[in-house]
């Protein structure tokens, strides 16, 4: 599992709001500091937008916020919206829903299903005012 640059740049967008708790921040800000392309973060904030993790404003002081506390936010939950899913390989999101139909013959399926549990359990347990408390 590699996490892309959409997901590294949604963490940054998010901890960049984190810093600005209480503001509406216009994208080209957030853009300029953490060094990012603003069409590409248009559509990484529309996507945080789009899951209700961030809310927009309009018009001339337009631009982003958070909608709750940074301490209310998980990494999971933010690489989730833009990753789409975090398995370590396909067959332990197979096992999740739908059968794999080696599952029960596989003798490696454990070892993913642990570090499964262990990539949900870590991020789970990193929260956005975590990343930006240093």
């Amino acid at each position: 599992m590699m996490i892309s640059t959409k997901g590294r740049y949604a963490m940054r967008v998010m901890a960049d709001l984190a810093e600005h708790i209480g503001e509406t921040v216009p994208l080209s800000d957030i853009a300029k500091r953490q060094e990012i392309s603003l069409k590409y973060l248009e559509a990484i904030v529309s996507a945080l937008s789009r899951a209700g993790l961030i809310e927009s404003q309009r018009g001339k002081s337009g631009g982003y916020r958070l909608n709750r506390k940074p301490e209310e936010y998980t990494a999971r939950e933010i690489l989730e919206v833009t990753e789409g899913g975090l398995v370590p390989v396909n067959c332990v999101c197979l096992t999740k829903g739908e059968e794999c139909k080696r599952s029960g013959l596989c003798p490696s399926l454990p070892v993913w299903q642990k570090l499964d549990k262990l990539i949900y359990d870590y991020l789970d347990s990193v929260s956005l005012s975590d990343l930006i408390s240093k």
